[in-house]
């Protein structure tokens, strides 16, 4: 279960090793990531203002975020997510592949 929309938004990874994945996100009007499920437990932080529209598979939610903002999530988290502003927008994710890697700094 997905989106309608055709749009793919744009990923582009700027890191990508045994510990961690840093991937920007770049979205136009109502692009979409596809259906997908995240592995690691992961960081989005937000680029610009706006709204990231969320679909679980069984409810669609409207998250409003500024620029700026960040949240994270455990692993396995399936959705896809859509842009709902009028405006393009965009968002980095880190995904940890191995936490204990990172705790020695």
């Amino acid at each position: 279960m997905a989106f309608q929309c055709t749009t793919p938004a744009v990923p582009t990874v700027q890191q990508d090793d045994a510990d961690i994945r840093i991937t920007r996100w770049d979205f136009a009007v109502e692009a979409v990531t596809g259906w997908h499920r995240h592995g690691w437990p992961y960081f989005v932080v937000m680029l610009t203002d706006g709204v990231l529209r969320i679909h679980n598979g069984s409810a669609v939610t409207d998250v409003p975020l500024k620029a700026g903002q960040s949240y994270r999530r455990a692993a396995g988290i399936e959705h896809d997510v859509m842009n709902g502003s009028p405006h393009p927008i965009a968002f980095v994710e880190i995904e940890v592949k191995r936490p204990e890697a990172l705790a020695g700094g």
